[in-house]
């Protein structure tokens, strides 16, 4: 019988409470409700994406060209000539300030503050970041930030969210998934990638697999999508008509372009946060980083003007086997640069948009030693592969490349590179470039789903069956002696009738507390026990709602009785429980051995 220490509540037969009935899903009808409000919160999002759209292009123009127009002006015809090198460290003071004086959470590029909102801050974002992270982030990437707008636009649409979810009666779980709905809103208005966004909210941001969160984050994401049609927003913003033969020489190419993609995915999450420490070493505020982080990208930007903004047509232009190899090489090393220092100097902007145009670069520099393909196909394979090592969701950069480019036949291809590079990051990297900055304040998470072992095991599996019992004859006088001798180890022991029925569980402090009461030394057990109620257990239930009831009813064991006749047939506590986890690990240790690379204990590389 398990030793560990029992609280002093006790329980009798009057009234046994059976644990409720199991199904696939937990969801109740609830889901309905969050699910229609996520339309509105849908429609939020979209309104957040349009809007911070036209911000940036109005900020672009006004401060490149002198224009307050929404007309679209390429960077590199703007006028200002060695002047433009002021432009980014312009914006990014006013960034700085905006963090210093506004809201600090604006920096960033938006999805690990997401993440941090949704795991430690109970899903709440307050007004100011709805206000402020569109704004900051226009400022950015209108000034020639090298960023994209899906971060800012995901951190947005999770504050709408998030803040309708505050005025009504929510959960703390259904206001994560109202968050969630509004980024993935947001997302898919940016991109017209809803399919892909539903695969972002489940790989990163929901942390579980259930139908109460997957439902309403679809019905965002599909609203979202037909609102963008209303809206006339083109779709697929990058069409792409190429294919590949399928071989098994294609095979190891895809494969490669998915090796060397993780590879690059690496060394941009390396050199972004060799930045981010050297900032942190720098004498000064952080609010004024960003003004180094400025004059990078404005001297960046004279070397390659493509470089700077969204840079969405260079996207294009790959895809469509328009950039020299040499001018793909210089886009790269640029971007890289001038990208991993604004970002590690704190400043506001994504990450999708640059990841994918430095994975198309090095695509199209690689084209030339990879078997024959449609233009573009391997800057494509390489964008995605980069996206999906970078951020550790191979399946939201494998549907995102489809849903971009409206192309179904190159699945294959990018499945096989995302999930190369994927297995190349996550053996060789601790985290993602996402989970780096929560874990750098303090904060580990695991991103690896699974069945919890309680809900596969039984209590019969677990439980002690030799059990100690003590007898409802028993007087509260010979109770208190049997305590108190010291051949009594065990803390707790169950009360049974002539016919092996619990009566309740009896430990020192229930013997204390009835003494105190004034209880007649002679009163028997079964007397004091009258009245009150038994939690049990049955052998044939699962752990997992049996953690539930023991934790519910504040104590540290659980009698296990029959279904048939309700005798006692064993005893199970906390201790038994935890010994399943251990079990489970010891198995899957013992199991690996043989071709286990490096150390046995369990590392941390689950980011």
């Amino acid at each position: 019988m398990s030793a560990s220490s029992h609280p002093s509540k006790v329980y009798s037969a009057s009234r046994i409470e059976t644990p409720r009935k199991r199904g696939d899903f937990t969801t109740d009808p609830r889901v309905l409700i969050i699910a229609g409000i996520s339309v509105v919160v849908a429609t939020g999002g979209v309104a957040a994406a349009v809007v911070l759209l036209k911000l940036i292009r109005l900020v672009t123009n006004f401060a490149y060209f002198g224009q307050f127009t929404l007309a679209d002006l390429k960077l590199e015809n703007s006028p200002l000539g060695l002047w433009a090198v002021a432009i980014p460290v312009v914006g990014a003071l006013i960034v700085g300030l905006m963090a210093r004086y506004g809201s600090e959470k604006i920096r960033g590029h938006g999805i690990p503050e997401a993440i941090e909102a949704i795991l430690l801050g109970r899903s709440r974002l307050d007004a100011k970041v709805a206000i402020l992270k569109p704004l900051s982030s226009a400022v950015v990437i209108g000034t020639g930030g090298p960023f994209g707008a899906e971060g800012p636009i995901i951190m947005t649409g999770g504050a709408v969210g998030s803040l309708i979810a505050q005025m009504l009666p929510v959960s703390d779980n259904e206001r994560k998934t109202l968050l969630v709905a509004g980024a993935a809103a947001g997302m898919t208005a940016v991109f017209g990638t809803p399919i892909a966004a539903i695969m972002l909210a489940v790989e990163l941001l929901l942390f579980e697999w259930t139908p109460r969160s997957f439902i309403p984050v679809s019905v965002a994401a599909v609203v979202a999508a037909v609102e963008r049609h209303y809206l006339q927003m083109p779709s697929p913003i990058f069409p792409f008509t190429g294919s590949v033969d399928t071989s098994f020489i294609q095979l190891g190419a895809w494969l490669l372009i998915g090796v060397l993609s993780g590879l690059l995915s690496g060394l941009l999450t390396q050199l972004v946060y060799a930045c981010e420490d050297m900032f942190l070493k720098l004498p000064i505020h952080w609010m004024w980083w960003p003004l180094f982080g400025g004059l990078v990208v404005g001297i960046g930007g004279l070397i390659e003007p493509q470089a700077l903004g969204v840079g969405y047509d260079n996207i294009a232009g790959m895809l469509q086997g328009n950039v020299l190899i040499s001018a793909a090489l210089l886009l790269l090393v640029v971007k890289a640069i001038i990208w991993s220092v604004s970002l590690g100097s704190g400043t506001s902007g994504g990450v999708l948009a640059p990841l994918l145009i430095m994975g198309g670069a090095m695509g199209t520099v690689l084209s030339g030693y990879l078997p024959p393909a449609s233009p573009g196909f391997w800057a494509l394979l390489a964008m995605a592969a980069t996206m999906g090592g970078t951020m550790r969701s191979p399946l939201t950069a494998t549907f995102f490349a489809v849903e971009l480019t409206g192309n179904t036949h190159v699945l294959l291809p990018l499945i096989a590179a995302c999930g190369a590079a994927h297995a190349f990051t996550v053996l060789v990297l601790r985290r993602s470039i996402l989970t780096e900055k929560v874990a750098r304040r303090g904060h580990h998470l695991t991103r690896e789903y699974r069945v919890d072992p309680f809900a596969l095991t039984r209590v019969r599996e677990v439980m002690t069956t030799a059990v100690e019992t003590v007898p409802a004859t028993m007087t509260l006088h010979a109770a208190a002696r049997f305590f108190t001798d010291p051949k009594t180890t065990h803390p707790s022991f169950p009360v049974v009738d002539p016919n092996g029925r619990v009566l309740g569980i009896v430990d020192p402090p229930a013997v204390l507390r009835w003494r105190r009461a004034g209880k007649h030394r002679t009163t028997t057990l079964a007397q004091l026990l009258t009245g009150t109620k038994v939690t049990s257990a049955f052998p044939d239930e699962y752990l997992e709602s049996l953690a539930d009831r023991l934790s519910l009813a504040n104590v540290a064991h659980l009698p296990v009785i029959s279904r048939d006749d309700s005798r006692l047939i064993g005893y199970i506590g906390w201790k038994d429980l935890m010994r399943v986890r251990a079990k489970q690990q010891t198995e899957e240790t013992q199991r690996t051995t043989f071709f286990r690379i490096g150390p046995s204990a369990p590392n941390d590389k689950s980011g």
